[in-house]
Formats: C-alpha cells, sequence, structure tokens
C-alpha cells in the first residue's frame, strides 16, 4: 500500500538524455493544495498535502501534544536547548490565541537559534580545529567560518546570498572581509603536512574533496562516484565531474588578516613602528639579501619543475608546503605559489612573508654567504622585534589563483594522467551552459541557487524537514538521484521548494511554516493502528520521538545544573575527557581542558581533532569530521549509559543540579524532587515517579552516611549548607533525572 503511495511517475531517464524524466532533474512546480475532509485540522499549506495521503488511507492524524511537551519540542527544534521553567510556565499560562505562535517567534529570534542550525552545516563541510592524517596539526583559525556561520543564520541570510558568499566571497565585486571569511567553507578539507607528501597530490585531493561537498551539499547527488568513470545509475559523465573540478582547480588557500574587534587600531600603530625597526635591521644587507634570495627562489622553482634531480632541494619545495605559516594553519600551499609570482607583482605581505621563510629556512643556497651575512642573527632580531607587534585574528579563506592551472580530465581519476582539456561547466544533464569563455566560482555559486537549477531547494528543504521530523520527504537525503529513495510526499516537497525561492530564500521563513503546521504539533505517542501499516512513519500520522543529537545532550544537562555558558561565538574550546583518549591519536596533540566560563561553553564550540574526535560525542554518534555528513545516525548503546553516569561532564553536572534544586527549593523533599524534574524534563514528577526517587533518595542517604568517604567524592567544594551525605544523595537523583530516557529524547 505504500509503495503505491509513494510511487514518483517516470522515475526513469528517457532516451533523450537532453530532457530527463527523473523526478529530481524537473523543476518544481506549486501544486494547488488538495482538498480534504477534515479541514478543521488545517494549520497551514502543509496539513493539506499531509492530509490528503492520510484521508486516501483512511488514517486519521493524531491529537496535539500538550503544551509541556510542545514547548520542549520547540525549544530543542529551534534552539537546541530545553527550555527554562519559568518559560514553560509561562506558556501554560498564556491563554492569548497566538500564544504558539509568539513562542515560536521568541525562539526564532533567539541567538542561540543560529548556534543549533549551525552544527549541521558544520556536518555537511566536515568542520574541524585540525589538517587530519597522522600529524593532525591544529587550525587556531577554523572557528572564524564557524562564527561567520552562527551570525549569518541568527541575521536570516537569504540561502542564496548564503550560498554565494561561501562558494565565492571573494569573488565578488568589492568584496568585504566578512565575505572572504564564509569562504572558509571550503577551507575544511584535509591537510597532509606530513614529511614526504607530494603538495600536489594532495592539493587535487582537496580539490576533489570541495566538488564532492559541492555534489553532496547542494544538488544531493554522489557526483563523486564520476571521478574515476561515468556515474554507473546517474546521467553523470566523468567530464561533468571535472568540469565542476574545475570550478575549484585555480583557487588557493590563503589565510587573511581579519581583525577581531579592538585589534586593528593597536595593530597599525604598532605595525607602523615594526615596519620602521624592520628597515632598520635589514637596510644594511638588503642589496646582498635579494640577490641571495633570488638565487634560493630560482633553485626551489627548478626544483617544482623538476622533481628528482636533487633530492636536497625536492625537499626543500616540500617543506616550503609543509612548514608554511609557523603552525598557524596557514594555506598549505601558499608560500608555494607566492615564490611562483614574480617579485613586481607580489603585495607587500607576500614579499615580506617570503622574506621572513627564507631568512629561517633558505641557508642551503648558499651557507658561506647565509653565514658572512648573518641572516640567522637578523632573522632573530625580527622575531624580536616582531614581540612588539600586537596579535591580529586571522582567517582561513580561498582566493583566485594567481598562477593558474590547466584544467583536464583526469584519467581513471588519476591526477598524473592528463586527459581531454575542458573548462568549468555545470553537469550536461541540467541542459544549461554559464554564459562565460572562463566561469567562476561566483557563476558556479549564483547557478546553484537559480530558476534553473531544479535540486538545491527540494534538497535544503528536505534537510530542514528531516531536523524536524526525525528524517526527510526524501529519506535518503545524501543521494536524490536514481539509487535515492523517492518522496513520501513529493508535491508537498516541491511546494515548498518553489515557496521557499518565491519567499526569498528564507530559511526563519520556513521553519515558522513547518512548527506552525498541525503536522508538526502532533503528538508523537506510538499508535497500535499504525505499527504494521506505517511503521517508520512514512506517513505524519504523529511526530517523531528522537534521541537528541550529541551535543544537544550534553547542553541540556549544563543547562539543566545551572553550568552553561551563554556566549555567543569565540575560539573552539577543551571540555573534560579522560587524558588516554588523545592517546589513540598517537598523542600528537594536547588536551589543555578549558578552565573557568570555557570549560561550560556549547558543544557547538568543542574543539575538535580528526584523529581523536571529543569522546562523548563519538559515543552519541557525531558524525566523522573526515567527511560530508548529510544525516545523523541514532544509536542506542551500553557505552552511551555509561558515558551519562560517569563521564566527568555528567558527573560535574549532577552535583551542581543536586546543588541547584537544595539552593532553590527549601520546601521539603517532595517540592525539591518536583523542581529536579521541572529542571530536566519541563514537568512535574507523576505520583510514581516521586514516590520511587524519594524511596531512593532514603536509600542513598543511608548507603552515603555509612560511607562518609563515598559521600565527600560526590561533594562540592565549598559545601558548608548541606550534610555531606544528604548533599551525596541529591547528586544520586540528579544523575537519575539526567539518565532518564526522556532527558535524552525529544518527543
Amino acid at each position: 500500500m505504500l509503495s503505491a503511495l509513494f510511487a514518483v511517475p517516470g522515475s526513469s531517464f528517457s532516451q533523450n538524455k537532453a530532457r530527463p524524466q527523473h523526478w529530481s532533474f524537473i523543476r518544481p512546480v506549486k501544486s494547488p493544495q488538495p482538498e480534504v475532509d477534515l479541514s478543521a485540522w488545517l494549520e497551514n499549506p502543509i496539513d493539506s498535502f499531509v492530509l490528503a495521503s492520510l484521508e486516501r488511507l483512511q488514517i486519521t492524524p493524531s491529537t496535539r501534544a500538550d503544551p509541556i511537551t510542545l514547548i520542549r519540542r520547540l525549544s530543542l527544534d529551534l534552539t537546541g536547548l530545553p527550555p527554562d521553567p519559568q518559560h514553560v510556565q509561562n506558556f501554560i499560562s498564556d491563554q492569548r490565541p497566538d500564544a504558539y505562535e509568539r513562542l515560536v517567534d521568541r525562539l526564532l529570534a533567539s541567538p542561540h537559534y543560529g548556534e543549533r542550525w549551525t552544527r549541521p552545516w558544520l556536518d555537511l563541510c566536515h568542520y574541524a580545529d585540525s589538517d587530519g592524517y597522522l600529524t593532525d596539526q591544529l587550525r587556531p583559525y577554523a572557528w572564524r567560518h564557524r562564527q561567520w556561520v552562527v551570525n549569518a543564520l541568527n541575521q536570516d541570510m537569504p540561502f542564496d546570498q548564503f550560498t554565494i558568499e561561501q562558494l565565492a566571497g571573494d569573488q565578488l565585486p568589492h568584496s568585504r572581509t566578512d565575505q572572504k571569511i564564509a569562504t572558509g567553507f571550503l577551507r575544511h578539507t584535509l591537510s597532509n603536512r606530513e614529511g614526504g607528501a607530494d603538495l600536489e597530490e594532495f592539493r587535487v585531493k582537496q580539490t576533489l574533496d570541495r566538488t564532492r561537498m559541492v555534489g553532496d551539499i547542494w544538488l544531493g547527488l554522489t557526483i563523486g562516484c564520476a571521478q574515476c568513470h561515468d556515474h554507473k545509475y546517474d546521467p553523470l559523465t566523468q567530464k561533468d565531474f571535472f568540469q565542476l573540478y574545475s570550478f575549484f582547480n585555480n583557487a588557493d588557500e590563503i589565510n587573511i588578516n581579519a581583525p577581531l574587534p579592538g585589534e586593528e587600531g593597536p595593530h597599525a600603530v604598532q605595525r607602523v613602528r615594526y615596519l620602521k625597526k624592520r628597515h632598520e635591521i635589514l637596510a644594511p644587507i638588503e642589496r646582498d639579501l635579494i640577490t641571495l634570495q633570488d638565487r634560493w627562489e630560482k633553485k626551489m622553482l627548478y626544483a617544482a619543475h623538476n622533481p628528482g634531480k636533487d633530492h636536497r632541494w625536492d625537499r626543500q619545495w616540500e617543506l616550503l608546503g609543509l612548514i608554511w605559516g609557523g603552525g598557524l594553519g596557514e594555506g598549505q600551499l601558499e608560500g608555494v605559489e607566492i615564490v611562483k609570482v614574480p617579485r613586481a607583482k607580489r603585495t607587500t605581505l607576500q614579499k615580506e612573508r617570503l622574506q621572513d621563510y627564507f631568512l629561517n629556512h633558505g641557508s642551503l643556497v648558499d651557507p658561506k654567504e647565509f653565514s658572512r651575512l648573518e641572516l640567522g642573527k637578523h632573522a632573530s632580531n625580527l622575531q624580536q622585534a616582531r614581540k612588539d607587534l600586537p596579535s591580529m585574528a586571522r582567517a582561513p579563506t580561498l582566493k583566485t589563483a594567481q598562477n593558474q592551472r590547466p584544467n583536464y580530465i583526469h584519467l581513471r581519476g588519476e591526477f598524473r594522467s592528463p586527459g581531454m582539456a575542458i573548462k568549468p561547466n555545470i553537469p550536461a544533464i541540467f541542459s544549461v551552459s554559464l554564459n562565460s569563455d572562463s566561469p567562476t566560482r561566483l557563476d558556479l555559486a549564483r547557478w546553484l541557487v537559480s530558476p534553473e537549477n531544479p535540486i538545491t531547494a527540494r534538497v535544503l528543504v528536505n534537510r530542514m524537514w528531516q531536523e524536524f521530523f526525525g528524517q526527510g520527504l526524501v529519506d535518503t537525503p545524501e543521494d536524490f538521484g536514481m539509487r535515492g529513495n523517492p518522496p513520501s510526499h513529493g508535491k508537498l516537497l516541491d511546494w515548498l521548494a518553489v515557496d521557499l525561492v518565491q519567499g526569498g530564500w528564507a530559511v526563519k521563513r520556513l521553519h515558522k511554516m513547518i512548527v506552525m503546521s498541525a503536522t508538526y504539533r502532533q503528538s508523537s505517542k506510538t499508535r497500535e493502528d499504525l505499527i504494521e501499516q506505517d511503521p517508520g512513519n512514512r506517513l505524519l500520522a504523529r511526530q517523531t520521538s528522537m534521541r537528541l543529537s550529541a551535543e544537544t545532550i550534553r547542553d541540556s544537562a549544563l543547562k539543566a545544573s545551572g553550568l552553561l555558558s551563554n556566549r555567543i561565538g569565540g575560539p573552539s574550546v577543551f571540555p573534560p575527557q579522560p587524558d588516554r583518549v588523545n592517546m589513540e591519536a598517537f598523542g600528537s596533540n594536547p588536551w589543555p581542558v578549558s578552565e573557568g566560563e570555557n570549560r561550560y561553553r556549547r558543544g557547538l564550540y568543542t574543539f575538535l581533532l580528526r584523529t581523536s574526535p571529543y569522546a562523548p560525542f563519538t559515543i552519541f554518534d557525531a558524525p566523522n569530521p573526515n567527511q560530508t555528513c548529510a544525516r545523523r545516525n541514532r544509536s542506542n548503546t551500553p557505552l552511551q549509559a555509561l558515558t551519562l553516569l560517569n563521564d566527568e561532564v555528567f558527573l560535574e553536572a549532577a552535583r551542581h543540579l543536586a546543588a541547584r534544586i537544595i539552593r532553590e527549593s527549601d520546601d521539603g523533599l517532595q517540592a525539591r524532587i518536583t523542581l529536579g524534574f521541572r529542571l530536566c524534563l519541563a514537568r512535574e514528577p507523576s505520583k510514581e515517579e516521586s514516590r520511587r526517587l524519594t524511596s531512593y533518595f532514603m536509600e542513598q542517604v543511608r548507603i552515603f552516611n555509612s560511607d562518609p568517604q563515598a559521600s565527600s567524592i560526590l561533594s562540592l567544594p565549598g559545601n558548608t549548607t548541606t550534610e555531606s551525605d544528604t548533599f551525596a544523595a541529591w547528586v544520586g537523583v540528579s544523575s537519575v533525572l539526567l539518565n532518564l530516557h526522556e532527558f535524552i529524547t525529544r518527543e
């Protein structure tokens, strides 16, 4: 019965490839809303399409969820945080007919909205704070793109602009610093700085990754399958793949000065003094220094064009790519590309940075002359002079390459085997050619969000729907091609896609429409009549009960305990985790546990090492940071229960939740149990729950009274108001609340 309902007419390609018949390649249309019998149930157009499908199968939708469930669901879905008890009470008491809509508007306007919706985007671009591979060197400025995303989402930046700035912000006319920072989206590819790494090989791998990301994120197609040969199922050729690849082949990584508030002025003043000091240090040897550096550059370029002729200079060329930037996470090939640019065409900063590199690493060109000019001493003097230069934050970006590379098909996917020469273009299946002899990333970005592209709006709407219902209308969000599944409600998907574009790509508007629908507001209780007919809830006759994401579980525990920091943005932080976790990554990177407020930042800001991601998040199914993730898994394992019981973060949260319960309620045991429920679950306990927790509390008091050492372990420093055995018992109660299925689940 369901297979007939979900079937999409014409789900195969015709012989004429210029006119594809697969549903995802046909431009969506906004079908009229279907008429239904139960019209009183409808809240907006979404419900018409859902209810029409249900009525065809003689299924009634579920009843509306109760107010407490609704506010908790909304708060978690829109901000990633549970509601405060006072907000719950205010909503329950609000008798105005638009009370629910007021709640929706308040949550959409929250600065935490951007934080919650940034995380799925970072899953897509596989954000991390390190390079990957064996050495996994750190990227101290990767967070600048993360912050850009948070700000953009909070400001409700239209998705077409959101797309253009991340793919080609540097190519916009008179591009601003923040638009260049947006291109940090393309810098989350892995980088290999190991000795012996082939610079060109790993540059190509990064470009391949960027190409696949565009296919995954905007087109919902497994375009990476066409890297080595024509796609086996979808109408995508290897030529299509490398034409798309060509948009990114002539882009170079570069870190730019991107000062944070208060940095630019002091830096500018001191830089004038630094440049004067620099001139004083180098002026006496300037002519000889330039001559020697020119010799060094010629040797480097010879090695680049004649690999294998001199292993010593091969290594020097390799090191220029591997250690450029002094461990600041700079664009890996930035120094290599600067050497290729004639001196007269280099910027002042490029000249300065390349000269600094030469002073520190260029002695091989002529050790005697290097020693005679005392260049090592001059390098030390410059380093000392830079100590007075106030730091200025930088940001990883992409820019158009100064040295253009040829574009060609890689035979069998091997970059060392060039095939036919090509130029950037859109896959032929879309029957669109860009009106330019040399299309740019900006042209590509504009096409992705243009009316000529039938897929992007569908893919975006589907991913948004997935966040609110646990699965998309297309339950293979990473694949809208022939091997993907058809949509459960195809006309609804198309209606929403067209409406999104007509509404100016406003994402908050889309979110509001979804959460205002009667479909969204249904109860998530399992129904006996649907167990056989619709076990996966594809018909949407109820809401979906979902385990919270890894980050949200931790954030919820910190919020309930009162520990959570509400500060928005900033560099990544290091919450507690066992030292042995980093040993799994050869112990190559330290994990300096953050102190003060940074210890309790939201999970979004947790430092993410590719070789050893934050362990509690991994246990709760955080995705592999080395690849694009369009949907997270939701598993249920013993390790999760053990983490909630024993992990340092959750034990600390239980201690502080106990202290909060004692501090904020002095009306006796039952009142405190009730407060604990309100803080953790947004509701009051049932009589049976109160009875069982009361019994548990009294038992814990007896246990800890007979074991003072155990009670002292659970105590908080400075606790002088509560007896240690009583406090330890409340820690036990708090741990129970934080371990409940209901606490880690969004109903």
